[in-house]
């Protein structure tokens, strides 16, 4: 059996996927260390061959999902939309965060919106078509990107945020009218800004008061406590964030080599949050590098896929999905050299597996999809536009 009929798809985005998990595999033996001794767990192995069981099932989910017409995924975006709202509905009015999937662990239900919003997104905007100008059709999809993102807002605003940044860009892909889009975007930028600059000054006024303890932060405070830390970090506080600067700095160019690492041993979030600061302490700024550039290549080959996409609903997909991947990658990378304060956002199929991996590799599946599909008709027009053979007197005549 041919390759290419097992992993079909694109192939440049099956090589970058493929070098992701390796590089995932490596650096998560490296760094799992603390984690797995905090926890009396299964101790590092034991939880190293979780992660290769996730990985390894991302992979046939990708598989199996690529062999599905992706039309189908239209008609299940309404079901799998309101689903997700109804588990984010639910977890918040039970006042809690976290799905647990026995023999997986837990996962936040935002991982299944992400994903089911983005196919949803897709479908309304290849439904209408003809209407992507008028006002009432971007208040519409506005309004059902908004919901989700309100219900994930409260437990966690950098999911929130990036959820609403990647389907708006969608909007903008899919033909709205600019002027209203630029409009909102502006005032968008705004509220958040003042989010962040409010919860700043309200952290910062309580510490001065005596009223916060650093141990018992309330949510709300969460983000002030964050971008306070990151505007005025402490160098002789043991954070994580400095630690993972420590584990920069030691890497220089190329590294201490894969599996030398100190300060993995020193963070509980090694092996998720802060990963992007083991990959360069153990390979060194080339290492990073080819890290960053192969999230490049992965969307770049997402948005030249959609270019040649002649389904609109396929066309969205990739780019919304191409998009959310790149834009979690970039946060994190940010978030471990210090550009961005801490948003807990993973590192995409690098970070230690788990259902987010699983759902975000479901996204890559429905990508290679739509890439197959298109293949498929590349290679039909290619046999019906072949010039007949002509037949020879012995081929062709008694």
């Amino acid at each position: 059996m041919k390759l290419k009929s097992i992993f079909r798809g694109d192939t440049g985005i099956w090589v970058v996927f493929f070098l992701l998990s390796l590089v995932s595999l490596a650096a998560v033996y490296s760094s799992i260390g603390l984690e797995a001794y905090s926890h009396n767990g299964p101790g590092p192995t034991g939880l190293f061959l979780k992660h290769l069981g996730i990985v390894v099932l991302t992979y046939v989910a990708i598989i199996l999902i690529s062999k599905v017409n992706y039309r189908y995924f239209s008609r299940f975006a309404v079901l799998g939309y309101w689903m997700s709202l109804v588990i984010l509905v639910i977890l918040m009015a039970l006042g809690k965060r976290w799905l647990v999937i026995p023999g997986m662990g837990q996962f936040q239900p935002s991982e299944i919106a992400k994903v089911m919003l983005i196919i949803f997104v897709a479908r309304m905007m290849a439904l209408k078509k003809d209407q992507m100008q008028d006002l009432a059709t971007f208040i519409q999809l506005l309004f059902y990107i908004a919901l989700v993102a309100g219900f994930v807002l409260p437990e966690n605003f950098s999911t929130a945020a990036l959820i609403f940044l990647a389907c708006y860009l969608m909007m903008y892909l899919g033909g709205v009218n600019k002027k209203y889009w630029w409009r909102v975007f502006a005032v968008g930028l705004v509220v958040v800004v003042g989010f962040l600059a409010f919860s700043y000054y309200r952290y910062e006024k309580s510490i001065i008061s005596g009223q916060v303890q650093e141990q018992v932060i309330e949510r709300q405070s969460t983000w002030g406590h964050r971008v306070y830390s990151w505007i005025n970090p402490n160098p002789d506080e043991l954070t994580q964030e400095n630690i993972a600067r420590m584990a920069i700095a030691r890497g220089g160019v190329l590294g201490k080599r894969v599996g030398n690492t100190i300060h993995g041993r020193l963070m509980t979030q090694a092996h998720n949050d802060f990963i992007y600061a083991i990959i360069i302490e153990e390979s060194g700024f080339v290492g990073g590098l080819i890290v960053f550039i192969l999230y490049g290549v992965f969307y770049l080959r997402c948005l030249r896929l959609a270019k040649r996409c002649e389904g609109r609903f396929g066309r969205l997909t990739v780019a919304g999905m191409g998009t959310v991947i790149y834009l979690q990658a970039l946060v994190n990378m940010s978030v471990a050299v210090g550009a961005l304060p801490v948003t807990g956002q993973t590192l995409p199929f690098i970070s230690y597996g788990g259902t987010a991996y699983l759902f975000l590799g479901c996204g890559v599946g429905v990508i290679q999809a739509v890439a197959a599909d298109e293949e498929r008709k590349r290679k039909a027009e290619a046999e019906s536009s072949a010039p007949a053979m002509e037949l020879t007197p012995q081929e062709g005549e008694e």
